[in-house]
Order: C-alpha cells, then structure tokens, then sequence
C-alpha cells in the first residue's frame, strides 16, 4: 500500500465542517497531513458519538472512514493541523509542548472538535514517534465513554483502528488512531505558551476566542468589576471544582495532572495512566512514573488548585488586576466543598442537607479506608441494602465490624431514610455498579492483541450503562484479581 496522504483524493463520509480554531491563525498550530499507516482494521466504534457528531453511524463501516479515521486519506472539507502549547509537568516548567501525536481534523457543523491521536509525528513530538498503540488507544476508547456514562464531563471516542505497523515503546507493540472528539481541546497550556512568551495579543485573541465561543456570559458581566477575563478565570475554576468533585467522589485517578492536561472547559481530557480505585487507599498513587505521589488520589483537588493558579498568572496580562484574579480563584475553594458534599450525600441517599453530614461522610471515609475497602463494590452494596434492609453484605466487606456498625447506627437512624425506596433509587443511580477496573481493560487489551474484540465490545456496552445491572454481567462486577495489583501503568503509554 502506498503509505502517503494524497493531497488530490478525499473521503467524503456526510460530515459537515467548520473550523473555528484553526481562524485564530498560524501563530496557534502547524498545518499538516497525518502519516499513513498499513492494513487499517476497526477496533472498536460509537454510534453515540457519530450522532453526537452529525455522523451517520452506518459510515463508521466504510473503507472511506476507515481510511480516513487512521489518517490514510483525509476526510472532504477538514483542514488538519496540531496545535501549540506550554506547561508544567509535575510541577515543573516545561516550556514548549504541543499536540505531539494528535492531529485536529477541525469543527464539525455541530460544534465538536475531531482529533486523530496516534497520526504521526508533528512538530511538536520532541523526539517522539507521534503513535499511540493498541493498548494506550483502548484504555482512552473505554475510559472516556465509561466516564461520559458516568456522567462525568469528557472528550469522548469516536472510534478505533489498528494496524500491524509496529510501534517501540518498553517493547515493540502494534499502531493504532483513536478518534477523540470534544467541544474543544483548548488548555490550560496553550494561554501558559502565550503568556510565557510575552505575546499578550495571541493570549487576548486566544481569551477571546474561548470566551466569545464557550463563555459569552463573561462578557458584559457585573461580576469582578465587569473584567471579561477575570469573569472567565472564574467560570473555569468552578467547571474545574464540579469536575474534581466528581473524579474524587467516584474514585477516579488521573495519574498526570499537568497544566497541559487541563481542559479550559473543564473536561476531563488526555486519558493515560488513569484509575478507578480498588481498595480505598486515599494516597493512592496510579501512575507508574509518578515517584513524588504528586497526582495521588487525595491530591487532586489541590493539584487543580494549583493548576488554577497557574492559569491565573498566565491570564494577569489581561485581567490586570492581582486582587480580581485572586477573588476569581477563591470560587474554586468555595465550589469544590459544596460540589463534593453533594456528590456523597446523593451516595448515601440523602436528599437534603445537615449540619452532621461532614461527621458522617468522613466517617465512613476513614471507615473504608483503615478497613481497604473496596471504593465501589462498598457504595454499590449499601445502595441495595438501604432499598432491601439487608446490611450484612454490606458489613462483610469490613475487618472491623463493631466500627461499621456503630457508624451505620448513626446513618440508618437520619430520618431522611425513613422512605428507604426513594433513598435507594437515588443512591442505585449514583453507585455505579461498573466502572473500568485496570485488570477489565487489561484483559481486554490481552485479547484485542490476539485480533478478538468481544470482551472490548462488552466492556463498552457495561460502561456505556454502568448503573444497570445487566444480568449476567456480575463477575465484571466483582473483587479485581490479586495479579490486578501488579499492573504498572506509566507515561509511556
């Protein structure tokens, strides 16, 4: 196969573009064409996400799309480029960055950006070979729609393809393009790249940009003096506070929380080393590269906070005013609380709030984690217990039984639980009874390695739905594995 882009030839799959970002201009991104690779297959597919983007699913079984989605013939009317950015990483100036192996196609006519990751190097790869592999490609395909299921703000996954072209990483692996899509891939990082390099009017264009097209409340607002980007620094650092409030509250690990992996949206974005807690360990740390324990799980949401911080200074040139950007960056200590309570009292079923919840909620917090209580089977079983009054199995999963049961005295006696089947139902749909456990996206990689994708295909249908029950289903549900402990998941992938 001839492994080049034709620039004469095109696939034209129904979708309609606009390009909103790439109008900013060539300060902002490299134009450039994906590098092909050998013998495409599909991996994996949504039709949700075609809809989400004016898409027709029936599409996503062409060879044109196939083509098109791994980067081997360009899609009709896209117009791809990688854009660039800045940032910390580990708390540490990095300087220069960029999309290093993602290619954005454009705008779709329905407001959604179209990215390719894993379509070959780009200017920015540093050294890097610009692919993704089969197995950094599922766990972000899975990951991003289990977290949209979930409720949780996210880029999502289009689709997947393969192919045999061999990638180096700790050993040799296998290519593959993931199809990410999001109202925007704007970063924390790209206003640090303006800011740090003195040019304020590619960040006041930039700032513009965002606001005028995701936060035109900003604009005209009475709030911080009517300054527009001091307005915009607090619109993202309450979207940024929900966000850590639902990560912790349902017990997700990023793993690399660098600036350049921050979405000015408040999405949750760039799906590498990420976890969902086993145990409740709260210093959990579930990133292989990370030896400091900088992005821990009970350390996120300071972790945003500083992130904040650094959006912040990298916005002074246009606010202007230290106080401003400081008030703007208090929202986030006011909204993360109130946000997280409310995300643990929907998990305990309870529907209005008390003074004694806090006691209560870290209670049993400290509870599962001197006990390493399993996060999620421990929500999912008191979720049914409530409804079914039967507390016993909820009680097993704990070595210190007398600690439980004191603390389910104080709980089973709120009078908010008098109507135990409306308790229950909220909590059955706040208590997912599946989420991606490491060892389910492992196997799933193990047999997509050998060209089988049905235990990839349950996982995303499990996920898509992960309040169901679905029979049959239980032992996705289940204790993870003891070899589940040894998975190591780095930056590498």
């Amino acid at each position: 196969m001839n492994l080049s882009v034709d620039s004469d030839t095109s696939a034209d799959i129904g979708l309609a573009w606009n390009h909103g970002f790439a109008a900013l201009g060539p300060d902002f991104y490299t134009e450039l064409r994906p590098t092909p690779l050998p013998s495409p297959h599909w991996v994996g597919t949504s039709a949700d996400v075609a809809r989400l983007i004016g898409l027709d699913p029936a599409e996503l079984q062409r060879d044109e799309a196939l083509q098109a989605f791994t980067g081997n013939t360009l899609l009709t009317g896209s117009r791809p480029l990688a854009s660039v950015y800045s940032g910390h990483q580990f708390g540490v100036w990095a300087g220069q960055l960029g999309d290093g192996r993602a290619i954005l196609l454009g705008e779709t006519a329905s407001g959604y950006e179209v990215q390719l990751k894993g379509a070959g190097r780009t200017p920015y790869s540093r050294m890097g070979d610009g692919r993704a592999v089969l197995r950094s490609s599922i766990r972000e395909f899975l990951c991003s729609e289990a977290m949209h299921g979930l409720g949780i703000p996210t880029s999502r996954a289009l689709c997947i393809t393969g192919s045999p072209g061999p990638v180096r990483r700790e050993e040799v692996e296998t290519a593959a393009v993931v199809t990410r899509v999001a109202p925007s891939f704007v970063r924390f990082g790209h206003f640090e790249h303006f800011a740090a390099n003195g040019l304020e009017a590619q960040l006041k264009q930039l700032a513009d940009y965002v606001i005028d097209r995701y936060y035109p409340e900003c604009r005209g607002t009475t709030e911080l003096d009517g300054n527009a980007y001091a307005a915009l620094l607090q619109a993202v650092s309450e979207r940024t506070a929900r966000l850590m409030a639902q990560w912790q509250a349902v017990g997700f690990c990023h793993g690399v929380m660098n600036t350049d992996n921050m979405s000015i949206l408040g999405l949750t974005i760039d799906y590498g080393p990420f976890q969902f807690l086993d145990a409740f360990i709260p210093g959990h740390i579930c990133n292989h590269s990370d030896t400091q324990g900088r992005y821990a799980y009970n350390r996120q949401p300071n972790v945003a906070y500083w992130n904040m911080f650094c959006l912040a200074q990298a916005l002074m040139p246009l606010i202007g005013d230290e106080e401003l950007a400081r008030a703007a960056l208090e929202s986030y200590k006011a909204v993360f609380p109130q946000e997280f309570m409310a995300r643990m009292r929907a998990k305990l079923g309870l529907a209005s709030p008390r003074e004694q919840d806090g006691e209560l909620i870290d209670a049993i917090l400290l509870l599962l984690a001197r006990n390493g209580v399993d996060y999620t089977i421990f929500w999912r079983r008191l979720s049914h217990a409530v409804g079914n009054s039967d507390f016993e199995p909820v009680r097993d999963l704990f070595a210190d039984r007398e600690a439980f049961d004191a603390w389910l005295l104080s709980y089973s006696e709120l009078p908010v639980l008098d109507n135990q089947a409306l308790a229950a139902n909220l909590m059955l749909k706040t208590n997912p009874k599946f989420v991606l456990r490491n060892h389910l996206g492992e196997q799933a990689i193990r047999a997509a390695k050998l060209g089988d994708f049905s235990e990839f295909q349950t996982l995303q249908r499990l996920l898509e739905r992960p309040f169901d029950e679905h029979p049959g289903h239980d032992a996705y549900a289940a204790f993870p594995p003891d070899w589940a402990s040894s998975i190591e998941i780095s930056c590498s992938s």
